[in-house]
């Protein structure tokens, strides 16, 4: 089961105590992966389709608790992958349909619907844990979240841009930065942040979830901060290897070139305690000389022998060079 089903399937299981917040989550799913049905003799059935079987037992649950009324469920195979498997969720009953319709806000009092199934300034989203059970729905009929231990991304898919604004502007109730791309045929309210996906699913009251997800940040975040202290120090040990590497090619270079009885003592013996020891600190190598030295006067005494290694080279190549035109 992936992390967002696992999400799905702890939201299915979530029913407010309150009468007004099942109706606005009622009223989300149907706005989002419903449809109202009218025949030719203007009675209602209201339908809904979700190839998550946690979103059509919570819808079943919803009707049943909220209005106590009967409905037909219907499995059928998805027309395109035929290994999935959708599930109808249908109100057949005008009546009953009616009252659920009406008490979503959904259905006008003269029996037209209302704004394309939308809920823009409904009154069945005026208050805050309304607003909660309304995002809970919206995640249940058309939304996902990809496993944290990836990458971090929310998303909700509506068919029109009027519910995706009024979904954004929801999410902002709570504080809550989400945008809106579109996709294909539809428009998307995605949020990416990991602090604010953990915000939506405290919002949604989705309690597990938000611990295995701040549970995998954490390990991320403390790998990911683990590898860079090991990424520093490999760098430092590199930078430092390669400085020993050429301090030796320079000291050797001399010593092949002009020998170290024309170098000043402390460079001298420097460049000896180089040779004999190419794996040692600069503190290390300080500590060997007589009398010891600092790492900044070691650091000093190198610098000095790669500097006149480096005039050597230049003298023996501008001889070299005059020898050749000579000839």
């Amino acid at each position: 089961m992936t992390f967002s089903s696992r999400v799905k399937e702890e939201l299915s299981r979530q029913i407010s105590p309150a009468r007004h917040c099942q109706i606005a989550e009622i009223a989300s799913i149907i706005s989002l992966c419903g449809k109202v049905q009218i025949d030719e003799d203007d009675r209602f059935s209201i339908k809904i389709s979700t190839e998550n079987v946690a979103v059509a037992r919570k819808y079943f649950t919803l009707l049943k608790k909220t209005f106590n009324i009967k409905t037909e469920i219907v499995i059928r195979r998805n027309a395109y992958l035929k290994r999935r498997r959708v599930y109808v969720v249908t109100v057949p009953d005008d009546g009953e349909s009616r009252r659920v319709l009406l008490a979503a806000k959904l259905l006008t009092a003269d029996g037209s619907i209302g704004e394309d199934l939308s809920v823009v300034g409904n009154v069945v989203i005026q208050n805050s844990c309304c607003k909660r059970a309304f995002l809970r729905g919206a995640f249940l009929a058309a939304g996902s979240v990809s496993d944290p231990e990836r990458f971090y991304h929310f998303e909700i898919a509506c068919q029109t841009e009027e519910k995706a604004e009024q979904l954004k502007n929801v999410i902002a109730a709570f504080g809550i930065d989400a945008r809106i791309v579109v996709r294909k045929k539809y428009y998307v309210v995605y949020v990416k942040e990991g602090d604010q996906i953990v915000d939506l699913l405290s919002v949604m009251e989705a309690s597990q979830a938000l611990m295995e997800f701040e549970n995998i940040r954490i390990l991320k975040e403390m790998r990911g901060s683990v590898n860079r202290q090991v990424n520093c120090e490999t760098a430092n040990i590199n930078k430092t290897v390669s400085a020993a590497v050429k301090q030796i090619e320079d000291i050797m270079f001399i010593r092949d070139t002009v020998g170290f009885e024309g170098l000043p003592d402390h460079l001298a013996q420097m460049a000896m305690a180089r040779l004999e020891k190419p794996e040692a600190t600069l503190k290390e190598l300080g500590e060997s000389l007589d009398p010891p030295v600092g790492k900044s006067g070691v650091n000093h005494r190198l610098r000095k022998l790669s500097s006149l290694a480096e005039d050597l080279r230049e003298k023996h190549m501008a001889e070299w060079q005059t020898g050749h035109l000579e000839e």
